[in-house]
């Protein structure tokens, strides 16, 4: 059983007790010469599995690609079930994080503004406490360098603060480092300094941004055991 969306649009009905249970990237297309994950390969289709529906297809138009390493479960509205987050292209306008539901596209943010520019994922929690899940990423992690937090409410993702300075992958890389982990009572966002030398644990409440040094940079092994909390 499978039913495709179009860009967001529904093409056939929706089944009660939807659930999302797994994602997956198809139709590989070399359309988007930009190669900031180490080849030429992005896609232009994402395959949803739904309780009650099966597959769900969301089909990019031409000048969308899916650049990413895989599609994220995360439960952004906070009702115990999960959205299918992704970094979406537009070939002339630069990446965007986009919410994916069974119904097809819920809400992104904009495009950077130009192509061959792109963001890499952090995380979604609840941040500061309020109730409401933020989902963080690192805006061009090669040049900006800027940790970007929007919070999901009524549908929509509301941009809430920034910090620059830090970064979670090098142009090449087939895989974005670091994330969010819970250690010491609250949500941190684990990423390196700009110039790669020292690991951070960066949290966010009351509006501000608390900075912890957690040490070296050495390699992905150093982000797994920030990770575990070791």
């Amino acid at each position: 059983m499978w039913r495709a969306v179009l860009f967001g649009t529904v093409l056939a009905a929706p089944a009660a007790a939807e659930q999302i249970t797994a994602a997956h990237f198809v139709e590989p297309t070399t359309r988007y010469a930009h190669a900031v994950l180490g080849d030429a390969i992005e896609y232009g289709a994402l395959r949803i599995e739904v309780t009650g529906l099966g597959s769900v297809l969301v089909r990019l138009p031409k000048d969308h690609v899916f650049e990413d390493v895989a599609p994220r479960l995360w439960d952004v509205d906070g009702d115990g079930n999960p959205e299918v987050v992704v970094i979406e292209t537009d070939v002339t306008q630069g990446a965007a994080l986009a919410i994916y539901g069974p119904e097809g596209k819920i809400t992104e943010t904009p495009h950077i503004g130009r192509p061959n520019r792109w963001l890499a994922p952090i995380g979604a929690a609840d941040l500061d406490g309020d109730g409401l899940i933020e989902l963080a990423y690192v805006d061009r992690p090669h040049l900006a360098k800027t940790i970007r937090v929007w919070r999901f409410e009524a549908g929509a993702l509301k941009p809430v603060a920034d910090l620059a300075g830090f970064t979670n992958h090098r142009i090449g890389e087939d895989n974005i480092a670091g994330g969010i982990r819970t250690c010491n009572g609250g949500p941190e966002m684990i990423v390196a300094t700009g110039d790669w030398t020292r690991l951070s644990a960066v949290s966010f409440a009351e509006d501000a941004f608390t900075v912890q040094d957690i040490g070296a940079h050495d390699g992905r092994g150093s982000f797994a055991t920030a990770l575990r909390c070791d």
